[in-house]
């Protein structure tokens, strides 16, 4: 993948986070996520404490607040299904607002919105501050198994590839006066992606020709990874291990 490809989840900075190794904020990030899934549901107090750290690693960042909304509103189709658990939990019921909602479905619907919020949250701050090559170097650096990271950075690629693709034909149907926007008229659209996913297919296979003629053998050349200075370890390390003495005393205290 070419060094100048930058995503759209990257915004352009030099903040502290910004100039963090990868490796460093990949296992941040990770470890992060999980501290917040090992919290008790109950423990309310606590996701307050890792929204804190949410917003100050986004403050550091200089992440804008509408950049991030932009980007945390993917999880708007989900948190859908979510608001349905209390009217379709288990008994006993409690009173809200003048409607029976479940209890035990009000805490499932608690538990996920809470932790998937702040897991997109960490997730919202890595993308804004590590480009994608930077982020399969920083794999590399972790040893990842490089069939792992080719097959991620071919379709990071490949993706964008492929949604250009995709808004060429819609615009030759709009030409040619197809617009479709009822269900009646999804047949020809389930034609264009027929005809894509064959094209994809088929490029696919002249960009493999290619690449074996040139001498690829299955796996590509390793990333040049240079040497994590210990303090970002020790500077994630501060963050991390926070986070999970807040998970650890709300076990304990729950």
């Amino acid at each position: 993948m070419a060094d100048g490809h930058v995503h759209g989840l990257y915004l352009h900075g030099h903040s502290r986070i910004h100039r963090l190794a990868p490796q460093v904020k990949i296992v941040g990030a990770v470890l992060l996520v999980l501290g917040f899934v090992a919290t008790p549901r109950t423990a309310m107090w606590a996701f307050g404490i890792y929204a804190l750290v949410v917003v100050s690693l986004a403050a550091v960042a200089r992440i804008p607040v509408t950049f991030a909304m932009r980007r945390m509103m993917i999880e708007i189709p989900f948190l859908l299904v979510v608001l349905l658990l209390p009217l379709l939990g288990s008994e006993p019921n409690v009173e809200v607002l003048g409607l029976s909602l479940s209890e035990a479905g009000l805490w499932d619907a608690w538990n996920i919105l809470a932790k998937a919020t702040l897991g997109l949250g960490i997730a919202v701050v890595l993308g804004a501050t590590t480009q994608v090559p930077e982020i399969l170097v920083g794999l590399d650096g972790l040893k990842m198994p490089s069939i792992i990271t080719a097959i991620a950075g071919f379709m990071v690629r490949y993706i964008d590839v492929i949604a250009t693709d995709w808004r060429r034909m819609r615009t030759a149907m709009a030409s040619r006066g197809h617009d479709a926007r009822w269900l009646t008229q999804v047949i020809p659209l389930a034609r264009t992606l027929g005809a894509m996913f064959v094209r994809t297919y088929e490029r696919g296979e002249r960009i493999y020709l290619a690449m074996r003629s040139r001498g690829y053998t299955g796996t590509m050349p390793a990333s040049s990874v240079p040497a994590t200075p210990p303090v970002e370890w020790a500077i994630a390390s501060i963050v991390v291990c926070s986070v999970w003495l807040v998970a650890a005393a709300a076990v304990v205290t729950v």
